[in-house]
């Protein structure tokens, strides 16, 4: 009443402004300055409020368009719109019925409205720039202005016709808050498949560009509708039949969901099914069978059965019509619900023996355009006597039964008397026109009248069934009445749950309040059977949320962690409040998509590696290692060298990382004395986008090796050829030194570090070795005795510098000693000869004695070897040189001369003995063997004595070989 006195002030205000034609053709005001009581105004207002209901949707902006004939102030309307947008009529009813015919008459309008039905605008279609900009400003959307100041921006707009639409605005945007997130539209049944049923992208604000990324689909169970992915459009997808869908409820809509992602919204959208008139009045029998007494007086009414017509609206008011006939008429009689109860009138009396029977023809006519009929026979045959018809207590019965209930378990009782005695007053009973479903699930006794279930009843499906009963006595005479059973819900439906969108996976930086699914949970039962409320159960950052429509979101609580969890399991507990309540639920697999939201992790802040110098290049050093708790290349981790520490110069080269696996090599050989340790900055650093890093010092201590030996500092030792004329230091010691006296301090000192620079002194040589001793560990040497007259002047003490390494490494130290009282008697011995002059003496000394003893010895050898020769030359050359000659061969035989000679070898000698020479020929090849050679015994080759017989081939041996010239020649 608020919103329609708001339109009433709104409208008389628009009547001071300037007169709107379709406003005023609303209010029903044909001129403006003419005044209306509200309820003269009220009553067309409703029906234009009912329109603006029945258009309103998701936008709410829409422009009027003016009726036809309204002149140059509609046209100047209409110009501000993009198009025509077309007004659906109120549904006709009887108080509507003069109005339409005043504007044409009903059957032009119900011919627009079939003509129309199918190009009639959505809900939500977008109304023009200027006026969605017009009715933001008013609604205050901007809310940086007063409310003057956004209606002025909002005329300066609208132009030229602002004046006009700046109250229809006003208006609507009332109607936008009210009907926001909800498209509705209306369709006729039975439209072909892919008919249009409006542009639902376009009228929930997506353009085409967003529709590929918002994904937009609907989410009803059976899919009555489906929407084009290019263009947005919903078309039917399967055939309509509203009798089939609602069977006889007043209104049939379809209600479902429409679903778009990125971000993910739910829009309701219903679809209301107009009934069309498609279906004829029919009767459940084909013959009505009457009997009537002749003795009956006129204007007795006897009534017949009605017709059904499965249509709804005014598709389904029936009118009936009665074939011609003198003796009777029809008769329309009221019944509950605004349906006619036909009746046969009598008109005069019946004289059975005139005419017995009469045959007539009832036609029921329905509402439609154009009309449907269902005609069936009326067969009167004429009694003698039978003057009462039967007659029901009620001529309504109500009847209320639980669903579910036994078949077979009584319902109601229903009683008919009849006046009449005998057989004309037996009644009996029986359904009259109902349909094949009713008469499936319950069943009358037709003596007792008793109205028993013969099949399961469903709330779900019907919660009321209308019959027609039926009495008919032994005469044929019948009466009618309307039994009312209503059907109680149990709460015998668990709730049912559905997965209406479910965002998996969904990334873990995804902020709290996500929505991560869409449900949707429907119980059938009604009441507080029907009432449902749910939770989840498991553990997870997960929380549920009601929306409107039965949808719930599941929407997350807090942070997501994919590396505590990468996928949450959650169950959907849905109950009802029936008693005792029934429950359902559906499980959730939510997985968890990584963001690199984690920077690898060293396993140490710090790292410390030991590395023995003198190593060789490309040695590993160290392998580090950093995790990166993401998954993918997310988690994939690269090694990068940062850069190296203050204070050591050119430390990175020194060491190379692999990207990979972390390992650290070394680029050269380290030098314990030039580097004992320097530090790098290891970085690591994931694959991610954008990358995430971390870095860890690493610090490399270089170990010593003992690859230095001692150097001696003192004395100072002279190199190679400078020994001759740099002065030798020497130390004087007086003749009355005690033992124990300090000489001098070999002074030491190695490169290297720890046990390889541990140094120990050791005397190795010394022309007094008993006269000195050097510490181990000081380096001093003192004198071991006192020193006496006998000892030389001049002393030579030579002493081993050794560090502790493996193996240790020594130098010598020579100290040059003079035992004198004072420097001026050390002087005299020093410029005598100086040190340098006496060693080289006695190197030279030396070379002379070993040459004089090589000499003698070469002269020992040559005497010895000239004696043998001059033995040998008398007594002749020897057996065993006789092998020597020009041709030398091996004889190798298996047996021995037989008168061999006894000698003292007990063995037998295969030797090389010369031949006679022979000339060969050249050309020849290969040579001829050579002759055999006799075998000879030891004694003979030896010229001994003891052979008695010499060897025939002996005597050759004395000769001389013949020279090579006489070979050749």
């Amino acid at each position: 009443m608020q919103f329609e006195q708001l339109l009433l002030d709104h409208m008389n205000l628009r009547n001071v402004i300037a007169p709107d034609p379709y406003i005023s053709e609303l209010g029903k005001r044909p001129e403006p300055a003419q005044a209306l009581s509200p309820a003269q105004s009220r009553a067309p207002l409703s029906a234009a409020i009912r329109r603006l209901q029945r258009r309103g949707g998701a936008s709410g902006c829409r422009c009027w368009p003016p009726p036809s004939g309204a002149g140059a102030a509609a046209a100047a309307a209409a110009a501000s719109c993009p198009r025509r947008l077309l007004a659906r009529p109120a549904p006709a009813t009887a108080a509507a019925a003069p109005a339409a015919a005043a504007r044409g008459g009903g059957k032009r309008r119900r011919e627009a409205e079939r003509g129309g039905q199918q190009r009639r605008p959505s809900a939500a279609r977008a109304a023009s720039p200027r006026c969605l900009s017009a009715i933001r400003a008013v609604c205050g959307e901007s809310g940086r202005k007063g409310a003057a100041g956004q209606r002025r921006e909002a005329a300066a707009r609208l132009g030229t016709g602002g004046g006009r639409a700046l109250p229809a605005a006003v208006l609507l945007c009332l109607w936008w808050r009210a009907a926001a997130e909800r498209v509705r539209y209306a369709i006729p049944e039975e439209l072909g498949r892919g008919s249009l049923v409006g542009p639902l992208a376009r009228d929930l604000g997506l353009s085409a560009d967003e529709l590929p990324a918002r994904r937009l689909r609907l989410s009803e169970e059976k899919q009555y509708f489906t929407v084009n992915e290019e263009n947005g459009n919903l078309y039917v997808n399967e055939r309509l039949d509203r009798e089939e869908m609602c069977g006889e409820s007043v209104t049939c809509s379809v209600s479902f969901e429409a679903l778009v992602q990125n971000p993910l919204n739910i829009f309701y959208v219903e679809v209301a099914i107009e009934d069309v008139n498609d279906n004829s009045p029919t009767f459940s029998k084909a013959v009505l069978d009457l009997e009537i007494g002749e003795f009956i007086p006129p204007g007795a009414r006897f009534p017949l059965e009605m017709a059904r017509d499965r249509d709804a609206g005014s598709n389904s008011l029936l009118t009936y019509q009665l074939s011609s006939s003198t003796f009777f008429s029809l008769s329309m009689k009221e019944k509950p619900g605004g349906k006619k109860q036909p009746e046969l009138v009598l008109e005069k009396m019946l004289d059975r023996e005139k005419q017995s029977s009469f045959d007539l023809v009832l036609i029921a006519v329905d509402g439609g355009d154009p009309a449907r009929s269902g005609t069936v026979q009326v067969r009167i045959n004429v009694t003698d006597a039978n003057d009462n018809p039967p007659v029901f207590g009620k001529s309504l019965y109500e009847a209320r039964v639980a669903e579910n209930v036994p078949v077979g378990s009584l319902v109601l009782r229903v009683r008919a008397t009849d006046a009449d005695t005998g057989s004309n007053g037996r009644v009996s009973y029986s359904f009259g026109s109902v349909p094949e479903v009713i008469r499936a699930l319950f069943a009358i006794d037709s003596e007792s009248g008793d109205v028993k279930t013969a099949g399961p009843l469903d709330f779900e499906e019907n919660s009321q069934y209308i019959l027609s009963l039926e009495a008919t006595d032994g005469g044929g005479l019948t009466d009618h009445c309307e039994v009312h059973i209503d059907i109680t819900d149990e709460n015998d439906n668990a709730p049912e749950i559905t997965i209406l969108s479910l965002s998996s996976p969904v990334p873990e930086d995804a902020p709290v309040g996500t929505v991560v699914a869409l449900l949707k949970v429907r119980d059938r039962d009604s009441g507080e059977n029907g009432q449902v409320w749910c939770e989840l159960s498991g553990e997870a950052p997960l929380s549920i949320v009601a929306s409107a429509g039965g949808s719930y979101k599941v929407v997350t609580a807090s942070a997501l962690d994919r590396e505590q969890a990468s996928e949450h399991r959650v169950t959907v507990v849905a109950r009802d409040r029936g008693r005792p309540a029934l429950r359902s639920s559906r499980e959730l697999a939510l997985e968890v998509s990584d963001v690199n939201d984690n920077a690898p992790v060293f396993e140490e802040a710090a790292y410390s590696a030991y590395v023995a110098e003198n190593n060789a290049a490309g040695a590993l050093v160290l392998r580090v290692q950093a995790r990166d708790a993401d998954a993918g290349a997310n988690g994939r981790v690269s090694y990068w060298l940062a850069g190296g520490s203050a204070g050591a110069a050119g430390a990175a080269p020194l060491v190379s990382v692999e990207a990979r696996s972390g390992a650290l090599y070394a680029q050269r050989s380290l030098d314990y004395e030039q580097c004992r340790e320097f530090a790098v900055a290891v970085r690591a650093q994931d694959g991610g986008a954008p990358a995430r890093s971390s870095t860890a010092t690493v610090r490399v201590f270089v170990l010593d090796r003992n690859d230095n030996a001692p150097r001696v500092l003192w004395p100072a030792a002279t190199a190679g050829g400078a020994a001759a004329a740099a002065p030798t230091a020497f130390e004087v010691v007086p003749r009355s030194a005690e033992a124990g006296y300090l000489v001098a301090k070999v002074v030491a000192v190695d490169a290297d570090a720890g046990r390889n620079a541990w140094l120990s002194y050791e005397l190795v040589q010394a022309s007094e070795p008993a006269l000195f001793r050097v510490g181990p560990h000081s380096g001093e040497v003192r004198t071991a005795r006192a020193v006496s007259e006998r000892d030389a002047a001049k002393q030579r003490v030579v002493a081993v510098v050794k560090d502790h390494g493996r193996p240790p490494l020594s130098a010598t130290a020579t100290l040059h000693v003079v035992l004198a009282e004072s420097l001026q008697e050390a002087l005299p011995e020093l410029s005598e000869r100086p040190a340098g002059a006496e060693e080289a003496a006695a190197a030279e000394l030396q070379f002379y004695l070993v040459l004089a003893l090589a000499l003698l010895s070469a002269l020992l050898v040559l005497s010895v070897a000239l004696a043998v020769l001059a033995r040998l030359r008398r007594a002749g050359p020897p057996a065993v040189l006789r092998c020597l000659g020009a041709q030398r061969f091996s004889v190798a035989g298996a047996a021995f001369p037989a008168d061999f000679c006894e000698g003292t070898l007990p063995y037998s000698y295969n030797l090389c003995v010369a031949a006679p020479a022979r000339a060969v020929p050249e050309a020849s090849w290969p040579p001829p063997p050579p002759p055999p050679v006799p075998v000879l015994s030891v004694e003979e080759l030896l010229g001994g004595e003891s052979c008695e017989k010499p060897s025939p081939n002996c005597g050759g041996l004395g000769e001389e070989a013949p020279t090579e010239s006489e070979e050749n020649g």
